[in-house]
């Protein structure tokens, strides 16, 4: 029996549910090519971030700078862009030659917090032929009197005024942080997001006990982290009218089918990738086909949302009242 890996996400048509997610894969076209050899369903391009955008035109936005004591100093907490990914215009360039490379989906990738630096690059994104576009707002506020609200209303900002400039497939990846995902959620596609990518990772600086300096400390992800992102997949499937794509925790082909269970279209990995090598792609597929096999799965379609809180027997499973039912299950101290 001949296991059909097909999926469908935001419009575009996958030979299967494994994506490369934006990291350093995809700085380069041969890197790209191989991807695509070793069997990934689609690739989102290495972020363009927004202070890429903004120094190359020497201005910084104004939730950039706000809190700062200077241009300068502010400048310094952002890499030496010559040393860090490319350019805008390098990383236009990189998009038309992956399109003129390969034949699976290439989405393009933007970083940033305004709409002023996302509208034009979009829309010049979308120009160079990327099939679509991932919206990856990453924004930590620090400003004690700026309320949840402005920063909700900022984020659903960026994604219409996007939304009015490009037509090309839109998904945004959020954080886990809203007080409402849910709602936060139907916003967002409500503002005109074809997809919702679960959950960008806020990268958490280290101290510096002996320099009394702040460092950056990079951890990439394990398994253990699907969790969070399954949980809310499973809440979601169903319920806002977006494709779901998991991003974090990806590594095993058994991370790969919960993910789909729980009503993700996609999968995106790249830790496993970086850590283990593209070989680890065909490997996944591998179990997986044997997987679906032995319980008499026929294709993707068949499992995605299946584990979903709208069609599980226990929906509570995914809410509060299976938190007494969890501590209880830990063995008691004798």
């Amino acid at each position: 029996m001949a296991i059909d890996f097909s999926t469908t996400y935001m419009g575009l048509t996958l030979r299967n549910p494994l994506v490369a997610s934006s990291s350093p894969l995809s700085h380069k076209v041969d890197t790209i090519c191989k991807l695509e050899e070793a069997g990934i369903g689609a690739v989102v391009m290495y972020s363009l971030f927004e202070e890429q955008i903004t120094l190359e035109s020497q201005q910084l936005d104004y939730f950039l700078t706000h809190g700062t004591e200077s241009y300068a100093e502010a400048l310094s907490y952002f890499p030496d862009v010559g040393n860090y990914n490319v350019g805008p215009d390098e990383y236009l360039n990189l998009i038309r030659k992956a399109k003129e490379t390969v034949d699976i989906p290439i989405i393009g990738s933007l970083n940033g917090v305004s709409a002023g630096g996302w509208v034009r690059y979009a829309k010049l994104i979308q120009e160079a032929g990327a099939d679509g576009l991932e919206l990856n707002v990453y924004y930590l506020p620090t400003d004690p009197d700026l309320p949840g609200a402005a920063v909700e209303d900022m984020t659903v900002d960026v994604v219409k005024a996007v939304r009015n400039e490009v037509n090309i497939p839109l998904a945004v990846k959020i954080g886990p942080f809203f007080s409402s995902i849910p709602h936060m959620a139907k916003r967002l596609a409500e503002a005109g997001a074809d997809a919702l990518v679960l959950f960008n990772r806020f990268y958490q600086p280290d101290i510096d006990i002996e320099n009394l300096e702040v460092t950056p400390h990079l951890v990439l992800s394990t398994s253990d982290e699907l969790r969070l992102p399954l949980r809310w997949t499973a809440i979601l499937y169903g319920r806002v009218p977006v494709d779901l794509a998991i991003t974090t925790g990806v590594h095993t082909y058994r991370d790969v089918l919960k993910g789909l269970m729980a009503g993700a279209k996609v999968t995106m990995m790249a830790s496993e990738l970086l850590q283990n090598g593209l070989g680890r792609i065909g490997q996944i597929l591998q179990e997986m086909e044997s997987w679906m096999m032995e319980y008499e799965y026929s294709s993707v379609q068949q499992m995605i949302g299946s584990v979903s809180q709208k069609n599980v027997a226990e929906p509570a499973a995914f809410e509060r009242a299976n938190y007494m039912k969890v501590l209880d299950s830990y063995p008691r101290m004798p």
